[in-house]
């Protein structure tokens, strides 16, 4: 979608005028229309927002923003395969001279990254004052919204639910040897997961993360070019008894009339014997360093973060998991025992993890 310049309207209206020398009258007359033409023009309010999420999801929140605000959204989007990483190099690129107003990500990893390279302005507003501390970022850089769980999904005519691992690290058991798939971990949130893990696993045990992508190996798990929706795909034809993905794309395969199981693994056990739980990965909304409409921004970051949008993107057919203390409670949406996430400390590990991953697995 084309982006407008930045220009001055006014200016551009006015040069545009024939030059010739009419009379006083004619040249008021000319004045009052060019100058209340170039001045509506000039009002309408515009944002530009960068988004990762899925078009059916996001452009009925973006449609219901416009009705109620007036404000034309100039949305720019990205590729299935390249979820995030294309808009979070675009946003790099354009860094001296930001395109973007708004960016709503489908995950908080790259969002937190941005954060650290300094590309994002604080958000402060009533709202986010009171957002839950674990989703949001410490100096209001990002808030989290409207999450998805990973979670592992199964042919249920190669496994029963008792089969399934209820753990992460079960995957690299031999019995699943030849069974699983899972999307390249340098797009979208297998990647964020995979530095999730690394965190958890070395924390444990030194090497512990390595020694699992190992076993990962050893059982000949398959990466497809195809994003998280083509890992349940896989699973849902039988080309795969496992598949890493994250619970909208199982919504969206049970939704069209697919049948295949699926459970939240936990993440193993911390060295005093304490379960890790679920992953949940929340969307993002972060204003853009120096974005060309900040105010606009601002309503558009705050609307994102409602009780009205949580629970619209709850009743999608994504199904997200509302974030927010109040859409929480009105919708009774949860998951149980959820991980704590140092997102900084993942954010920093995720290049490596992937690096790892894609070296072993790649070949595998």
């Amino acid at each position: 979608m084309k982006i407008p310049p930045a220009s001055d309207k006014y200016s551009s209206c006015l040069a545009s005028q024939p030059r010739w020398m009419p009379s006083i009258a004619v040249i008021f007359s000319l004045w009052f229309v060019v100058a209340i033409s170039c001045s509506d023009d000039h009002a309408r309010e515009r944002v530009t927002l960068y988004v990762s999420a899925d078009e059916h999801v996001a452009s009925q929140v973006i449609d219901r923003f416009e009705e109620k605000t007036g404000i034309e959204v100039l949305v720019v989007g990205d590729t299935e395969l390249k979820k995030t990483s294309g808009l979070f190099d675009r946003i790099r690129r354009e860094s001296a001279k930001p395109k973007a107003d708004v960016f709503w990500n489908s995950e908080a990893f790259m969002t937190e990254s941005l954060a650290a390279e300094g590309l994002l302005d604080a958000h402060h507003s009533a709202i986010t004052e009171v957002w839950p501390e674990e989703h949001r970022h410490p100096d209001h850089l990002w808030h989290g919204f409207a999450g998805r769980a990973r979670a592992l999904v199964y042919n249920q005519s190669d496994l029963s639910a008792a089969d399934v691992p209820a753990h992460w690290t079960d995957l690299a058991d031999d019995e699943y040897a030849g069974k699983i798939v899972m999307a390249d971990p340098r797009f979208g949130t297998t990647g964020g997961h995979l530095a999730v893990m690394q965190q958890l696993f070395d924390g444990v045990e030194q090497g512990g993360y390595r020694r699992f992508i190992e076993g990962l190996a050893a059982n000949q798990v398959q990466m497809l070019p195809s994003g998280n929706a083509g890992v349940v795909d896989a699973v849902l034809r039988g080309e795969a008894s496992l598949g890493l993905t994250d619970t909208d794309d199982v919504w969206a395969v049970l939704e069209n009339g697919g049948e295949v199981g699926w459970t939240l693994p936990g993440h193993g056990y911390d060295e005093n014997g304490r379960p890790y739980g679920p992953l949940i990965i929340p969307n993002t909304v972060a204003l853009i360093r120096d974005g060309p409409h900040p105010q606009q921004a601002a309503m558009l970051a705050d609307f994102l973060l409602s009780p009205e949008v949580e629970q619209l993107l709850a009743a999608s057919a994504s199904r997200n998991i509302p974030l927010g203390m109040e859409a929480a409670v009105e919708n009774g949406i949860s998951v149980v025992n959820p991980l704590d996430v140092d997102y900084a400390a993942a954010a920093a590990a995720r290049s490596a993890a992937v690096q790892i991953a894609v070296e072993r697995l790649g070949d595998s």
